[in-house]
């Protein structure tokens, strides 16, 4: 069986930056068995499948280790892949998934996520997450992941993690964010034990940025920069219950998958 498969970069407007995701357009399912094998072959944070269903797209995203509820960067790249490289004619592309309802819109060389705004909750950091981090943060909030919020920038690239201990977490993974001088804040995402040690650019993880810092900084749109080593800027805004994330993708490479 020959597949169609993409790697693009998302959250960057040239190869190399952002975070890369491998997208699988196909026609029908695949045994999850084998949808999984391929995102292990990909390594690859994450791996998007979609099948055209009832005028949108179903959308699955596997990483290395296992299927996961909601992805923004490799919604993204799929997005991408369907404007540029499959000739979707709209302005604006649904994808149902998990997480329910996800649109995509194309303005200029932005792309924007409307996903559901995920607001966590204020916690007491667990000892387990101040051992990985390495330090003690100035806040710590839970929902979907941890976040974990520093006084500075500098505190967040000081971070060095010990992904061994993140990885006993109970949550899918660890935000960590400060506020910054040329955004409004910056972040840093780690996933150990879905296999993404630090992931480059996490859009899922401005579902629960969003909230936090437009509550903060009293406005609802921001600019943000996820520090990683590849970095990526992102434009995200807090639309009621939903939350607007914006960036650029570029296409890196695209190929057959001989599975």
């Amino acid at each position: 069986m020959k597949l169609p498969i993409y790697q693009i970069d998302a959250f960057a407007s040239e190869p190399f930056g952002g975070n890369p995701a491998a997208v699988v357009p196909l026609d029908r399912w695949l045994p999850d068995a084998r949808m999984q094998a391929i995102a292990q072959e990909n390594n690859l944070s994450e791996t998007a499948f979609f099948v055209a269903e009832k005028g949108a797209y179903r959308i699955r995203w596997f990483t290395p280790l296992e299927e996961v509820d909601l992805c923004g960067h490799a919604t993204l790249a799929a997005a991408f892949v369907l404007f540029t490289e499959l000739g979707y004619r709209g302005d604006m592309i649904r994808f149902l998934s998990r997480s329910g309802d996800l649109k995509v819109t194309g303005d200029g060389q932005l792309l924007t996520l409307d996903f559901p705004s995920q607001p966590p909750l204020p916690c007491a950091a667990p000892g387990i997450l101040v051992e990985g981090l390495g330090r003690q943060p100035v806040e710590c909030h839970q929902g979907e992941d941890y976040l974990a919020v520093f006084a500075s920038q500098e505190d967040i690239a000081a971070i060095e993690p010990d992904f061994a201990v993140l990885a006993k977490l109970d949550r899918r993974g660890v935000i960590v964010t400060a506020p910054a001088e040329e955004y409004d804040f910056v972040s840093r995402f780690f996933a150990p034990a879905l296999g993404v040690p630090e992931d480059p650019v996490t859009g899922s993880s401005f579902t629960q940025l969003a909230p936090y810092w437009s509550h903060r900084l009293g406005k609802p749109q921001m600019t943000a920069r996820q520090v990683s080593r590849r970095g990526g800027d992102v434009v995200c805004e807090l639309a009621g219950n939903r939350v607007l994330i914006s960036g650029p993708a570029v296409k890196f490479l695209e190929g057959w998958i001989e599975a």
